[in-house]
């Protein structure tokens, strides 16, 4: 699923290396825990393996699409269908509903469009709606509030819904659990793991809650394959 080969990335040309990284691979499936201390590289790696930059040298191949070889246009239509994202903020759109916030991803890939419809019976919506159920919330509970107007836990059950739909092969968590206490960090854990379960669907995970990592595939620290950081 993901397969990075000497990789060098600096946000200029005078700027010092954020990250330099000789390998790292994920199996498709694998679910995978990245630790590190703020400013060490981790949201950078995101972006390189969500294909908003890229590196300057190196190969970084993502669902067996090589991003060095896209241009920004088709790294954006690759990201749109095969890659969800749940940011530690969350990014709602703060005047749509629940719904119309979990269903975007399908108006910018006919794929996860396709995919979402397959899931329940040929509506979209009616797919936004079971993932709420899944994620433990009830349309009843939300339906007459805007996004901005939910709690911390529903906007993030949200946010991993709208990763969630459409199947994306690859899901990039941001720290999304960084504003939760450690009953509802659980929860959430148990409830994304039990949507992906089957599906066949890449975690990938980064946290400053250590207590989470256990119920990974692999704990990785990003100082272990990031040599930009050890020098």
């Amino acid at each position: 699923m993901i397969e990075l080969n000497d990789i060098r990335f600096r946000w200029h040309r005078e700027a010092p290396l954020v990250l330099e990284i000789p390998k790292f691979k994920v199996e498709a499936g694998e679910r995978i825990f990245l630790e590190g201390p703020s400013g060490c590289g981790k949201t950078t790696l995101l972006n390189v393996l969500g294909g908003v930059v890229v590196p300057e040298i190196g190969s970084v191949k993502v669902n067996g699409a090589e991003f060095t070889k896209l241009n920004s246009a088709k790294r954006d239509a690759f990201r749109a269908d095969h890659i969800g994202i749940i940011f530690q903020m969350f990014n709602l759109i703060p005047y749509l509903s629940p719904i119309e916030n979990i269903t975007l991803p399908c108006q910018f890939s006919r794929r996860r469009h396709t995919a979402a419809k397959k899931r329940n019976l040929g509506s979209v919506e009616e797919e936004a709606r079971r993932l709420l159920t899944k994620m433990q919330l009830t349309e009843d509970a939300i339906m007459n509030f805007s996004s901005f107007e939910l709690s911390t836990g529903q906007q993030q059950r949200v946010a991993a819904a709208r990763a969630l739909i459409g199947s994306p092969a690859l899901i990039i968590a941001d720290e999304p659990t960084s504003a939760l206490d450690h009953d509802v960090r659980q929860t959430f854990i148990k409830l994304l793991f039990e949507e992906i379960t089957g599906t066949g669907t890449t975690l990938l995970f980064v946290s400053h809650a250590p207590d989470l990592a256990e119920q990974f595939d692999r704990r990785i620290k990003l100082s272990d394959i990031n040599e930009a950081n050890q020098n």
